[in-house]
């Protein structure tokens, strides 16, 4: 954490996609829509302040699962769940519940509900 870096994972079967970015200073995950014109990105998650995170210094390993019909990704930092999207029903889910949902894409707002994982079951 920290340290710049983009890890992104298109969906398998969908025009969907998402991107974690740390930039440094901030982790933010987001959903991407490749047919939207221009800027594919449809929401954003923020996931932490690397100030913020206590143990910053130890290896991180960063996963995205995509679920069986393509259209759930979830987000997971050394095994823990951080953020999920879902393209069906246009809304993401983070621990942070920031910032304010784009209102192009949903009115649900980004408040984490462990119910989101039951998606990928």
């Amino acid at each position: 954490m920290g340290t710049p870096v983009a890890v992104e994972a298109p969906s398998p079967s969908t025009q969907y996609g998402v991107v974690f970015e740390d930039d440094g200073a901030t982790g933010y995950f987001y959903g991407l829509d490749f047919h939207r014109e221009g800027n594919p990105i449809a929401d954003a998650l923020h996931i932490y302040n690397v100030d913020a995170v206590t143990d910053k210094q130890l290896p991180t390993v960063v996963q995205i699962l995509w679920s069986t019909d393509g259209l759930k990704a979830a987000l997971f930092i050394n095994e823990y769940p951080h953020a999920v999207f879902d393209f069906d029903a246009r809304r993401g889910y983070c621990r942070t519940g920031f910032p304010p949902p784009d209102q192009h894409w949903t009115d649900f707002p980004h408040d984490w509900d462990d119910n989101a994982l039951e998606l990928f079951r």
